[in-house]
């Protein structure tokens, strides 16, 4: 598999900010997105067993498995290896493709359609004025909806449709807010 890095930190978005959590950062993507804030492309070949054994040096029992777009190269078998070891899945994910059906919590953050995605609990949308709305309809239904400033830059706008739209919770980027990874 195709690691870009792994790390521990704290969540810093969405319904599970503040939980301790290991990161495992896959590289590529399929999307292009001119607003991502990632550089997932450089990795390092690592099997299942030593990204299972990499994710054991912290005491997190949530690990986060995100990119780029994880689905490109997430298995039902590091799946399974992670759960073994006691630890709850996450997924970040645009939405684009299936997921394995044992992962835990999938947070999606959706691009551009089609979208090929079965289950999301978690809808993070990175808000630059867009029908929000119309994105949602076409997906599966969440028990958690955000939106997201782009990148910090239009929090006052965010926070007045969420005002208007309390289907929404507001998720902003506490991480780089606290300058923590």
């Amino acid at each position: 598999m195709r690691v870009n890095e792994i790390f521990y930190s704290i969540q810093g978005e969405g319904a599970w900010t503040g939980t301790p959590m290991v990161f495992v950062r896959f590289s590529g993507c399929n999307r292009a997105c001119d607003f991502c804030d990632t550089n997932y492309m450089p990795f390092t070949e690592m099997t299942e067993d030593e990204i299972a054994k990499a994710v054991d040096r912290w005491p997190a029992r949530h690990v986060v498995i995100t990119g780029g777009e994880p689905a490109l190269q997430l298995t039902d078998s590091l799946v399974d290896l992670l759960h073994e070891r006691g630890l709850k899945v996450h997924v970040e994910t645009n939405g684009s493709l299936p997921l394995p059906e044992a992962v835990d919590w999938v947070t999606c953050s959706p691009k551009t359609p089609p979208y090929g995605i079965s289950r999301i609990n978690e809808l993070k949308i990175v808000f630059q004025g867009q029908d929000v709305e119309s994105i949602a309809s076409q997906l599966p239904a969440a028990e958690v909806e955000c939106l997201q400033p782009l990148s910090g830059t239009n929090i006052a706008e965010t926070v007045e449709y969420v005002k208007s739209n309390p289907r929404w919770r507001l998720s902003l980027q506490t991480h780089k807010l606290i300058e923590i990874p």
